[in-house]
């Protein structure tokens, strides 16, 4: 594998299965680039090795071989797609060694103000591909067949689309010195910062980009332009690092969008078979973006083929299919996946009148052959009933010539809120979980959050339930009674109830911040509890510092004057322990 030159500085940067285990420091080489990229990575053709790395850069980020194999196979459209010219698609693989722990402080102060949906990956990579193959006689085998590939943690595909949009093509022109100017410009790019709208200049042009925050309300207006600063050229403005057309990738389901959405709640595994990598990897990730704003917390493959490390784990009959949404487009799939609950199938888009041809609901049974007619093969009956009033006024907005992105937003709301009417009621039911923060003394370990008891969340559903919000009728206890065995409700539990706990103690800190009387309080208890204290309010305190506790400064510095003052109160040798020289 050949590595570019002039590669210098090199980065210091720690990653699992590497020697050096450090973190990402700040003035780090190539920090400001890793905020946003891991490498890029550039698979060629070969005779005699098929698809082989050309190169990866910066040229000392260590990739395991398994993930070199996985990345070469991923990076290029397997030989059913048949994709002539340019094409753009994304992929995500697993990677080797699990979760990089610990997890560096960008990580940290990143998904602390980001949403759930959109943080950090912090053991898979995303790669964003953009492929060329063109007729070339002076090739052996007469095509040119290239692929650049952007690896990043981060899930943002509007970005890194229009990215590669920029520098591939000018790459395949200039090769080497243009991919080394670009990822220099990226390590000048400010950290993605949660609220903020940025602009990264990169090849004469300027891409500005509004970074979501977990604060925005979930349909915010697209970023403006900065008044304050006279940029020229003038920014190009992308109204969304991440979301796709929602109403495009949906086209040939619009009819079953409500069915794939239970699906995709209740953490059905699903195969996503398509004409090409371009359209399996969107309609995948269209699909999972379904859930927003909750998290999807299962697996998913936007791009997945025969040759990928998991393929028999994903195939395997000896055990349940997996809870993983794959995009394939090798109809071998269907063969190998036969036994898989839910298939949808899709063909190239046609049109039938006003509307894209709507692929039909069947049964599995009439999954057989290779040649199988698009549809969704599923003996799943949904929970609740179709809105027939959104079909409508999307036929409609096609009759009208609306634009499509007026048409996404109208899908994108209706989506929204059927995810918000049903997840309120378990943000209410959770919330009167919470102790009352009267309970909460300073010198008493903190109450504990009530459990989770489902059947008095199911009886609270009567008064409280999703009927508030929704005008869809239909069996929405009998979907909450499944949605609480997927992983999708022990994922949000989980998380909730973290954000709880993180709460209760930071209550418990202010307490202990706000009471008068320490110096009363230390006058009958022993040095053991003395002691117990300090540690607890340190502990308290680097929680803290680590934006995993919701406090003030004002009672951050409070709190170390009360450690100061306690420690001050014992013995000299025992100041010496707990404040060593």
């Amino acid at each position: 594998m050949d590595a570019l030159s002039g590669a210098e500085p090199r980065r210091a940067r720690g990653r699992l299965g590497a020697a050096s285990p450090g973190a990402r420091a700040a003035g780090a080489p190539w920090a400001r680039f890793s905020a946003w990229l891991e490498c890029v990575c550039v698979v060629t053709f070969d005779l005699e090795l098929g698809q082989a790395l050309e190169l990866v850069y910066p040229s000392d980020f260590r990739l395991t071989d398994k993930e070199k194999s996985s990345i070469c196979y991923l990076s290029f459209p397997d030989s059913h797609s048949g994709c002539l010219g340019d094409t753009q698609f994304s992929f995500r693989i697993r990677q080797c060694g699990g979760q990089r722990s610990p997890w560096h402080a960008e990580d940290r102060r990143y998904n602390s103000g980001a949403p759930v949906s959109l943080q950090r990956e912090p053991a898979h990579y995303f790669g964003y591909v953009y492929f060329r193959q063109v007729k070339d006689s002076s090739v052996k085998r007469g095509y040119f067949q290239k692929s650049l590939v952007l690896v990043s943690r981060l899930p943002f595909v509007r970005l890194f689309q229009a990215l590669l949009s920029l520098i591939a093509p000018e790459y395949f022109d200039k090769l080497a010195p243009c991919l080394e100017a670009v990822c220099n410009e990226i390590d000048q790019w400010p950290a993605p910062v949660p609220g903020q709208t940025l602009n990264l200049p990169v090849m004469g042009v300027v891409l500005q980009v509004r970074v979501p925050s977990r604060m925005d309300k979930p349909e915010h207006s697209p970023p403006k332009q900065c008044s304050h600063e006279n940029l020229l050229p003038a920014p190009v403005v992308l109204t969304s690092v991440h979301e796709l057309d929602l109403f495009r990738c949906f086209q040939p389901v619009l009819t079953h969008v409500q069915t794939l959405w239970e699906l995709m709640l209740l953490g059905e595994p699903l195969v996503v078979l398509a004409p090409s990598p371009a359209m399996s990897s969107e309609m995948v990730l269209a699909l999972i973006s379904c859930l927003q704003p909750l998290k999807f917390c299962c697996d998913y493959r936007p791009y997945f083929t025969i040759h990928d490390s998991e393929f028999k784990e994903f195939t395997t009959r000896t055990q349940a299919p997996p809870n993983v949404v794959l995009g394939v487009t090798n109809p071998f799939f269907i063969k190998t996946l036969q036994h898989w609950p839910h298939i949808l199938r899709v063909g190239e888009p046609k049109m039938s009148g006003d509307l894209p041809k709507q692929v039909k609901l069947k049964k599995p049974s009439r999954l057989k052959t290779l040649d199988t007619k698009p549809g969704l093969y599923t003996a799943y009956s949904a929970h609740l009933h179709r809105d027939k009033a959104l079909l409508k006024r999307l036929l409609k907005g096609l009759q009208k010539k609306r634009p499509w992105d007026t048409q996404t937003a109208l899908l994108r709301r209706h989506l929204l809120e059927l995810t918000q009417s049903f997840i309120i009621p378990l943000e209410h039911y959770m919330a009167s979980l919470m102790p009352l923060q009267k309970s909460i003394t300073p010198w008493k370990t903190p109450p504990q959050i009530r459990p989770f008891r489902q059947d008095d969340f199911l009886r609270s559903l009567e008064h409280a339930g999703p009927q508030l919000t929704c005008i869809l009728k239909g069996d929405w206890l009998g979907l909450y009674r499944r949605f609480f065995k997927s992983p999708h409700f022990d994922g949000w539990y989980r998380q909730r109830y973290k954000e709880m706990a993180h709460k209760l103690e930071a209550l418990h800190l202010e307490a202990i911040c706000e009471a008068q009387n320490i110096e009363a309080w230390m006058k009958d208890k022993s040095e053991v509890e003395v002691v117990d204290l300090v540690l607890k309010l340190r502990e308290k305190l680097v929680q803290a510092q680590g934006h995993q506790l919701p406090v003030k400064e004002a009672t951050l510095r409070r709190a170390q004057l009360y450690i100061e003052t306690v420690i001050g109160s014992l013995p000299k040798d025992l100041q010496a322990v707990l404040c060593p020289p």
